[in-house]
């Protein structure tokens, strides 16, 4: 019977995973901790597609901005052991911040297109310490296929970006978003809201599916037919819906084409609408997308 492995240093776990490499195929799930289903989702798909499933935990201090919540993010570092361990993950990586990142650590990657939009211009240095934790996270595992969750729909394609322009050997598996019944996406963040703030948050899937559906309904006959008028009216529509859910202060909302995040063109196959925004200081994300 295999006995899951939890490492801390770098190096040794980094040997382990060359081990693995000469066995089989090896998925990898990056994530912060506090795991819940859509974590576990992951994990699942990777263990049904490779022989092995490594897991890193790991609270990266380059992704949050001076007013952010690093300081509080939840640490329950045993449960998510305890969830690792019944589904039988190979091993777990915890890496501690200071062997992680070296006292003279001073690279960071940086995105300059995709990372520019959205959660990029309200969050500075964001994406550029998660693709900088990724980078290291990918060096040390090798992995066959890195599995990512559509939740952080922007973050899925600078990763994906990040692989392709730096020539990465590891294949990337974008798995669909895992919700509660009302439609609210899971996220780590979701114990920070009220029972009242979750009933209110499910809205915001219920407004995108709603815009979504209308612009199929009334999408023009032709591809060539798509304008920013035509657009536009479809994102007052959803900016609407969202401005009237209580309690919620929107940041950002729009419809945009799924591969670049730009403006909907003819030559479009799928949009994507994205939204943040706070119930009170908690911020969350959400994105469908659909074909056209």
């Amino acid at each position: 019977m295999l006995i899951m492995k939890v490492f801390n240093n770098k190096n040794k776990f980094q040997l382990f995973c060359q081990s693995l490499q000469k066995k089989g195929s090896v998925g990898f799930v990056p994530t912060m901790g506090c795991l819940h289903e859509g974590h576990l989702s992951l994990i699942k798909n990777s263990l049904k597609t490779c022989k092995y499933t490594v897991v890193s935990i790991f609270v990266n201090p380059l992704q949050f901005g001076k007013n952010e919540d690093l300081n509080k993010y939840p640490h329950p570092l045993e449960n998510d052991l305890k969830l690792c361990h019944e589904l039988r993950c190979t091993a777990v990586f915890i890496p501690d911040n200071a062997h992680f990142y070296s006292p003279d650590f001073s690279i960071k990657i940086e995105e300059t297109s995709l990372s520019k939009v959205f959660c990029g211009q309200f969050r500075p240095g964001h994406f550029s310490g998660v693709i900088t934790v990724v980078t290291k996270l990918l060096n040390c595992t090798n992995p066959d296929i890195l599995f990512l969750g559509q939740k952080d729909y922007q973050q899925c394609l600078i990763i994906k970006r990040l692989i392709h322009n730096l020539d990465f050997n590891v294949k990337v598996k974008i798995c669909k978003t895992s919700r509660e019944k009302s439609g609210l996406a899971l996220s780590s963040r979701n114990q920070y809201l009220s029972t009242q703030d979750k009933s209110n948050a499910s809205l915001i899937y219920q407004a995108m599916k709603t815009v979504a559906l209308q612009y199929k309904q009334k999408k023009p006959a032709k591809k060539e037919a798509i304008t920013n008028q035509n657009i536009n009216l479809f994102n007052k529509k959803l900016n609407k819906h969202l401005n009237n859910i209580k309690e919620f202060k929107l940041q950002y909302a729009d419809i945009v084409c799924a591969d670049s995040l730009g403006k909907l063109q003819p030559s479009s196959k799928k949009a994507v609408i994205l939204v943040a925004g706070f119930f009170k200081k908690t911020r969350l994300i959400d994105n469908l997308i659909f074909n056209l």
